[in-house]
């Protein structure tokens, strides 16, 4: 009893202790957290002025270089004997380099009387206005004419020969300017040239306008227009340093203060500053805004880091104390925990090695795992039993000759090539062939191999292969494809006995009409022969369709079935033999002739004979569906991706594909257009895609933007023959048309 008191009055005492230092250290912690707070919050204040006193400057400076390079533009036109075109473009000349943010255009706008438009019009046209014709708004005794102009932002040039007087805004602002003989700029509006564009292009947008004199004679005006979103974007992104988003305000054609333009702020704002800017007879409002997290030196993570490391140490600290003075039994126990629990793990890890093993002996895959120096860790019974070899040797440059192995064609295998060593460099492969050929295995046995590297959970670094016999299947698919090859044969035969008799019967016919026996009447005997030489070609037709079938089965068959013989080749070349061809096909009879581009193509990674399939098909489908009396036209194009694979490009202008059978058309016996009078089986795309797949690509269809079909499909370039073969691709969204 009396230890069970000892015991338990310690652990009170401790406690206490624990608590006490625990609500110090907590209370000092968080003042100290609140006043780097509060440091933090007067430092985004300060930066936040300094912006803000910066962009108020650069709007200042700005819109002066506005009025400035105006001004000296408009003297020099003065000074000039002839304000005419020339004078005009020479004079203007230095503005086109200025870089003015937002700036639109300069223009020259002359004064005429109601009276005198068609006079003005001829003096105009004269002095370079070339066909200018000056439009007048109906009522106004005096008329504003836009005559020449210089475009600033490399857009659309204003229109000529409009009344500036159908706007309130620019007519209120070059009244001023008159009447005083200095810059002024207008209230915010939409310029005329923007009225046009939809709701959400358009801006709020002012003129800045100077007048001109010679002498003391008024010739007019040279304005310039600003949009307002595109000189705050401009003005604030570079005084802002992309840190401040505002807004800028002025009067609208009603004198009613209104936004012209807003800029949003990253982040969330919570500072907001508001500035007067004089602009020539003008007073603009700059509000700026910012998010005090988002400003250099505005906000830390110290007072956050402060209040935790600190809370974290005063925790730790009173923890140490009731620990230290408690902590001999509760060690105890979990030792006693600790044990047990690594009894236990010891137990099931014992369990599931046994399990791996029995699961790794009993599959019929071969499985083999190396570590990161190229030792074996496991071979499993299938994997010994492929490969013949009872021991393994360390290191990748001793296996091709330890274990036989080579490449399908018989050459050796190159050790840097195999799917382990590729794995251990961190490239996965699948369906590698080889073939294993050793004393234990002296007729050698072909087998596909994938190579992974080793999941880094396993410990260490690695690499795994899994390996299965295809002898068998390799054979049998060249059974299959010899039987599909007689079968396509022996039907064809009787096919083209059937075809020879029926041209046969039609030269006779044709024989009887132009001689028809015992010198009957022609036109007599015409009707009857018609229908049967009509007969007889939809037969001919009936056994071509046959035959084009018989041919796309034997094709689909062998485009999955037939091994690969992948080789560099030049797609340039092979486009250039399949137009070639297809061109002198579809010359034949009435049809125009198809026109064919054909860009830059790269090489690529392909079994020439299965390629040339598809860009026959495709090509073919480009020419074919067209309209009835249309020339086809087809570009061929590609590109390449920095990671290994060519973009191939087929678009032709045809006849398209609805949307409905878009994705339907790559299945067997598909037809988008059946019933249209345009021949086919449904399985060219099928082959298409069949063989793009197999080579490792995708392929896809959409709309061609210039109208039409475009099919896009991926092959590996031929840069990737001798290194690591790009992974399995997808078609991009981006192809050209």
């Amino acid at each position: 009893m009396g230890g069970w008191r000892e015991r338990s009055h310690g652990r009170r005492g401790a406690l206490v202790v624990a608590g006490i230092v625990l609500a110090a250290g907590l209370i000092v912690m968080a003042g100290t957290a609140w006043a780097l707070h509060r440091r933090d919050a007067a430092a985004a204040e300060r930066i936040m002025d300094q912006r803000t006193s910066l962009a108020q400057s650069a709007v200042t400076v700005e819109t002066r270089r506005y009025v400035d390079l105006l001004r000296t533009a408009a003297a020099g036109l003065g000074e000039a004997s002839e304000l005419d075109a020339r004078t005009f473009q020479d004079g203007t000349a230095p503005l086109a380099g200025t870089a003015l943010p937002g700036a639109t255009s300069v223009v020259l706008v002359a004064p005429v009387p109601a009276g005198d438009v068609a006079a003005a019009q001829a003096r105009w046209r004269r002095l370079g206005a070339g066909g200018i014709t000056l439009t007048p708004v109906p009522g106004s005794s005096e008329h504003l004419f836009t005559i020449f102009s210089r475009t600033l932002d490399g857009g659309v040039a204003p229109e000529l020969g409009v009344d500036l007087t159908r706007a309130a805004e620019p007519t209120a602002a070059l009244a001023a300017s008159r009447r005083t003989g200095l810059a002024t700029v207008s209230d915010a509006y939409v310029l005329l040239r923007d009225q046009g564009l939809p709701a959400e292009q358009r801006q709020r947008s002012f003129v800045f306008a100077t007048p001109i004199h010679r002498g003391g004679a008024f010739l007019g005006w040279l304005v310039m227009g600003m949009r307002g979103q595109d000189f705050l974007g401009e003005v604030l992104a570079a005084a802002g340093q992309e840190l401040l988003g505002g807004s800028l305000s002025a009067t609208d054609g009603s004198g009613m203060p209104t936004t012209v333009a807003t800029l949003p702020a990253p982040g969330e704002p919570d500072l907001h500053r508001e500035s007067t800017v004089e602009v020539a007879d003008r007073r603009w409002t700059l509000t700026t805004m910012a998010d005090s997290t988002q400003l250099p030196g505005g906000h830390s993570a110290l007072p956050l880091t402060t209040g935790l490391t600190g809370s974290a140490i005063v925790l730790l600290l009173a923890g140490l104390i009731y620990v230290l003075s408690t902590g001999r039994a509760r060690a105890e126990a979990r030792v006693v925990a600790a044990t047990a629990e690594l009894r236990q793990a010891e137990r099931e890890a014992r369990r599931q090695s046994g399990l791996l093993a029995a699961v790794m002996n009993s599959i019929g895959d071969g499985v083999g795992v190396v570590n990161e120096h190229g030792e074996f860790l496991l071979h499993n019974r299938a994997a010994r039993a492929l490969l013949g070899v009872e021991h393994d040797i360390a290191g990748l440059a001793g296996w091709q000759a330890h274990y036989g192995i080579f490449r399908p064609d018989g050459s050796p295998f190159p050790a840097e090539q195999l799917p382990l060593a590729r794995a251990l460099a961190g490239e996965p492969s699948d369906g590698v062939e080889m073939v294993i050929r050793n004393a234990a295995r002296p007729d050698g046995v072909l087998i596909s191999v994938d190579g992974r590297p080793l999941d880094p959970a396993a410990g260490q670094r690695g690499a795994v292969a899994v390996f299965r016999d295809i002898t068998a299947l390799r054979r049998y698919e060249a059974d299959l494809a010899a039987f599909a090859g007689v079968v396509a044969h022996d039907l064809k035969s009787p096919l083209a006995i059937v075809s020879g008799h029926c041209e046969a019967a039609d030269e006779i016919l044709a024989d009887v009409l132009a001689e028809p026996p015992g010198g009957a009447d022609k036109g007599a005997w015409r009707p009857a022969v018609d229908e049967a030489r009509d007969a007889i070609g939809q037969a001919v037709g009936g056994v071509q369709r046959m035959g084009a079938l018989i041919d796309d089965l034997l094709a689909y068959t062998t485009a999955r079935d037939a091994p690969l013989r992948l080789r560099a080749v030049d797609l340039g070349a092979l486009v250039a033999e399949v137009v070639a061809d297809r061109t002198s096909r579809a010359a034949v009879g009435d049809r125009p002739a198809p026109r064919i581009f054909v860009g830059d193509l790269p090489e690529v990674i392909a079994d020439a004979g299965m390629l040339r399939r598809v860009l026959d098909n495709l090509i073919g489908n480009s020419v074919k569906y067209v309209r009835p009396g249309t020339a086809a036209h087809v570009d061929v194009t590609a590109t390449a991706d920095p990671v290994g694979w060519a973009h191939i490009q087929v678009a032709d202008r045809g006849i398209g594909i609805p949307d409905a059978h878009k994705p339907h058309v790559f299945d067997s016996f598909h037809r988008a257009h059946e019933g249209t009078g345009y021949a086919g089986t449904g399985l060219g795309l099928a082959i298409c895609r069949r063989i793009v797949e197999r080579h490792g690509g995708a392929v896809a269809v959409e709309d061609n933007p210039g109208g039409g079909t475009r099919i896009s499909f991926t092959l590996p370039l031929a840069t990737t023959l001798n290194g690591p073969v790009p992974s399995p691709h997808r078609v991009g969204e981006r192809v050209s048309s």
